[in-house]
């Protein structure tokens, strides 16, 4: 019986920028992916969830406060880059680019993680100004890539690790090293699950080096 429970499917709530590599991490188990923030509301209203892996700290740190997961650990890192369209018809080859009246940005809205991370890297560039040039505001970083990556918009922030996933249809410009945020993934088990003793070992198994090791390969880098 015990075996079974640590063995038990699990639904996990993790954020939009792990849609690709949380499957091939572990295949098995039922995933919902979204901007962290619309999880958590979720969490709090009552959805059933076993596990809930978040693009920052923050969310994670206030459900723990809250008592509705355990205490959160974090699993990996990220960085924000700027995409353009393949074909890039605004003629956008720098973030100070963005400054150019008329050009259509897209972002992730403030209290998703990815447009946190984004007004952080425009504050830290003395760019606050370009938010002016903001056509949409995203519920997640998988909505401002399809905008880019459909021409919808001129230029948008997202991981690196989004940005690896459409390739040949979304050109890449980087952001320096001393303008990047923080961008660290907490993960931890949900309390009113009803399969902890899976969740917690689930989420031990991601700490491993297999697990960490796919996660690099999709782009992700090692926690410090």
């Amino acid at each position: 019986m015990r075996y079974a429970a640590v063995n038990a499917a699990l639904t996990i709530f993790a954020a939009a920028s792990l849609t690709t590599v949380f499957p091939q991490i572990d295949a098995k188990q039922t995933y919902s992916f979204a901007g962290s923030n619309a999880l958590a509301a979720q969490i709090r209203q009552g959805a059933p969830a076993d596990v809930f892996a978040s693009a920052n700290t923050a969310i994670p740190q206030q459900l723990y406060a809250e008592g509705l997961v355990e205490k959160p650990v974090v699993f990996t890192r990220n960085a924000l880059i700027l995409i353009v369209p393949k074909a890039n018809p605004a003629h956008v080859h720098s973030v100070y680019d963005l400054r150019r009246k008329g050009l259509k940005l897209v972002v992730a809205a403030p209290g998703v993680p990815v447009g946190d991370y984004t007004r952080t890297v425009l504050h830290h560039l003395g760019l606050d100004k370009v938010l002016a040039n903001v056509v949409s505001n995203e519920i997640d970083v998988r909505e401002v890539l399809a905008k880019v990556a459909l021409g919808e918009a001129d230029a948008g922030f997202v991981y690196t690790t989004d940005a690896r996933t459409v390739k040949g249809k979304v050109a890449t410009i980087g952001i320096r090293r001393s303008a990047q945020p923080v961008v660290r993934y907490a993960v931890a088990v949900v309390t009113s699950s009803t399969h902890r003793a899976a969740a917690r070992a689930w989420v031990k198994r991601l700490l491993g080096e297999p697990e960490q090791k796919k996660l690099v390969e999709a782009g992700f880098l090692r926690v410090r």
